[in-house]
């Protein structure tokens, strides 16, 4: 783990121990105040943990605090995972393009937007395993470690109470890494996610107009973040303006998605179009 973000945890644990001794508090009453187990409390508080916005956001209720100062810890917790985001230092940092799994993980409404590449909770480990070797400074070991939790992280798709909606352009579909096989498997899983309770996934077909020109891909959390995602990383933002435009782009993209049958015709058909291409690599 790199100083940096060593630093940025100690800050965030030293502000939060700080709130919790302006209200006197222990530990153990404000772990059980806020529904959260206390090694959790002692690990935040002391740099040894990187608390979920879930989390962050019990903890900070707990503590009784305003819309101001929770905001402040909101901001050190998004200082502290976009961190994560540049990959650099040393073999042991997390790879670029975790952030968002970070991120995602206290959310109980995800809403994700692509335009190339697919969503991270809908990735399977081949395809996932492609996105992260292709990022700065990644490692073998690294790689194989990120896709193990992006895989895991996934498991937040069936919890009951959770809701993800997913957008993407019809290009996503056939931008792909591998081989067709690989794009194939993936389809296929794409089907079978969609077919949750918990679960939207719309595309916006070629054939229509995208109400405005995407430059990259996002996912809200809940109505209290956005990460940003670029091709050099990601970064995670509070600010209630970002977040405002980026509802207001979700909703126009949403409204011009396919769902539900006329969705599942295009996977199938391009589907077809992968069967045909057989087992052709890219370059």
């Amino acid at each position: 783990m790199g100083s940096e973000r060593r630093e940025r945890m100690r800050v965030l644990g030293a502000r939060l121990r700080a709130l919790r001794a302006d209200v006197g508090l222990t530990g153990a009453a404000l772990a059980q105040q806020a529904g959260v187990g206390q090694p959790t409390v002692s690990k935040v508080e002391n740099g040894r943990m990187v608390p979920s916005l879930d989390v962050l956001d019990r903890l900070s209720r707990a503590l009784g605090l305003d819309e101001s100062t929770a905001g402040e810890v909101r901001e050190l917790l998004a200082a502290v995972e976009a961190v994560v985001e540049t990959g650099s230092g040393s073999e042991g940092d997390v790879p670029a393009g975790l952030v968002v799994d970070e991120a995602v993980r206290g959310a109980r409404l995800v809403r994700s937007f692509q335009c190339v590449v697919l969503p991270a909770l809908l990735q399977s480990a081949e395809y996932a395993r492609h996105v992260f070797e292709s990022a700065p400074n990644s490692t073998p070991e690294a790689v194989g470690r990120a896709v193990a939790a992006r895989v895991e992280r996934q498991s937040l798709l069936y919890e009951p109470g959770r809701e993800s909606v997913f957008v993407l352009t019809e290009a996503v579909l056939r931008t792909w890494p591998g081989t067709s096989a690989l794009m194939l498997a993936q389809l296929d899983r794409l089907l079978a996610v969609e077919s949750l309770s918990t679960v939207r996934l719309g595309v916006i077909p070629w054939r229509r107009p995208v109400p405005l020109l995407p430059r990259h891909g996002f996912t809200l959390c809940d109505q209290r973040a956005v990460v940003v995602e670029a091709f050099t990383g990601e970064r995670v933002s509070v600010d209630s303006a970002e977040l405002a435009a980026y509802e207001e782009a979700f909703g126009r993209f949403e409204r011009a998605a396919v769902f539900g049958g006329e969705m599942r015709e295009l996977l199938l058909r391009v589907m077809k179009e992968f069967r045909e291409l057989g087992d052709t690599l890219t370059p």
